[in-house]
């Protein structure tokens, strides 16, 4: 619960957050006569500023937060980049993600208010109550609070959702729609790795870790006869069974809630797990950040076994680790050799996405060294 003082009565509310941050201990009210500069200091001593003006001036006051936490100072700036340039490949990215989560903390000082059916009881407040009842369900009728940053993600991914992102690999204008908290298809070349690859059968596949479906879709489009999707987030089960709905393919799909492997033995099994081994701090990011490795050691280790003699196994994974310094090739060719395995084939290709031309990256050297690959894994 988060707790406040309001017209002399302590309020309370259910706080509500995506990455888990616990409720901010200090809640002062605000509205449209608090300055950015007085709104920064609050953020920057972990105060939250409990909105209470026009809502459109509160989305102005995050745009001014925001050029505050990016704009250091000259000292600060130079500090900033010895350290960089200083550091090794992990120590940087260690760096980066600890900017972000300092970032991402200031950012969240601001908070709103929902009403118990998700209204916003603020001047000129839009209208987001269907984009919170799709990501978060019916309302309960209890009264929330949440980050205005977190309330404009939920909003981007409604949009995202409608819209949907176009994918070649499923045919003309075929799209896939993520859902909130799923992890949207928008890196085309492991899509392309999969649409491209020599099928060892088409009998049968599985979809380790299927998310938006999307590759599940893509052997389905190819002609595999059945395939076996597997899951074990509820988001993403509802998003992979709503995307292949969408595609007339539930006929050849079929969706499992199983934490890796289903029952059973495939001639291909395909698995594009987490590419960074590390937390993740939202359900989001456990597409991206996997601690430990443990899909992708978990995939390999029980690979052989749910192999169909002859059959492949297809790992998709970026090498941006072994560039950040996160996981070596010899570590991941260990991981192979110690699950049985062997590689039958490597295929490469460059990521094409806009970090990789853009050298204010503090991570641009390794994305632009990055390849990402579909290893063909055979039994040994």
């Amino acid at each position: 619960m988060i707790e406040w003082n309001e017209q002399g009565e302590v309020r309370t509310a259910r706080w509500r957050s995506e990455s888990g941050a616990p409720a901010p201990k200090r809640v002062i009210l605000a509205d449209d006569t608090l300055s950015a500069d007085t709104a920064y200091r609050h953020a920057c001593a972990g105060t939250a500023l409990l909105w209470r003006g026009d809502f459109q001036n509160a989305r102005l006051l995050l745009q001014a937060l925001m050029r505050r936490v990016d704009r250091k100072p000259a000292k600060a700036a130079a500090r900033s980049a010895s350290k960089r340039a200083q550091a090794t490949p992990e120590q940087a990215f260690h760096l980066h993600r600890q900017a972000q989560s300092q970032r991402a903390r200031t950012l969240a000082a601001i908070v709103i208010q929902l009403e118990g059916d998700y209204r916003i009881a603020l001047r000129r407040a839009p209208d987001w109550v269907q984009a919170c009842t799709q990501a978060w369900g019916e309302a309960t009728g209890e009264a929330q609070v949440v980050t205005l940053r977190e309330l404009l993600g939920l909003v981007g991914a409604y949009e995202w959702r409608k819209k949907g992102v176009e994918i070649a690999a499923l045919g003309a204008d075929a799209r896939i729609h993520p859902h909130y908290g799923v992890f949207s298809p928008v890196r085309g070349e492991y899509i392309d790795l999969v649409a491209q690859a020599p099928l060892p059968s088409q009998e049968l596949a599985f979809d380790i870790g299927t998310g938006t479906g999307v590759l599940a879709a893509v052997l389905a489009r190819r002609g595999v006869r059945h395939i076996v999707a597997t899951e074990n987030a509820p988001r993403a089960l509802a998003c992979a069974q709503d995307n292949l709905q969408r595609l007339g393919l539930t006929a050849q799909v079929q969706v499992e809630a199983v934490d890796l492997f289903p029952a059973g033995q495939a001639p291909l099994i395909v698995c594009n797990p987490p590419w960074l081994p590390a937390r993740p701090n939202s359900s989001i990011e456990q597409a991206v950040y996997d601690e430990g490795s443990r899909m992708l050691r978990g995939f390999l280790a029980g690979l052989a076994a749910h192999l169909a003699p002859g059959g492949e196994g297809w790992l998709i994974l970026s090498d941006l680790a072994e560039h950040l310094g996160l996981r070596p090739r010899e570590q991941l060719l260990g991981w192979i050799a110690e699950a049985g395995l062997r590689v039958l084939e490597r295929r490469d290709v460059r990521p094409q996405h806009p970090k990789v031309q853009d050298s204010s990256d503090p991570l641009h050297a390794a994305r632009a060294a990055e390849v990402t690959s579909l290893w063909r894994l055979v039994p040994a």
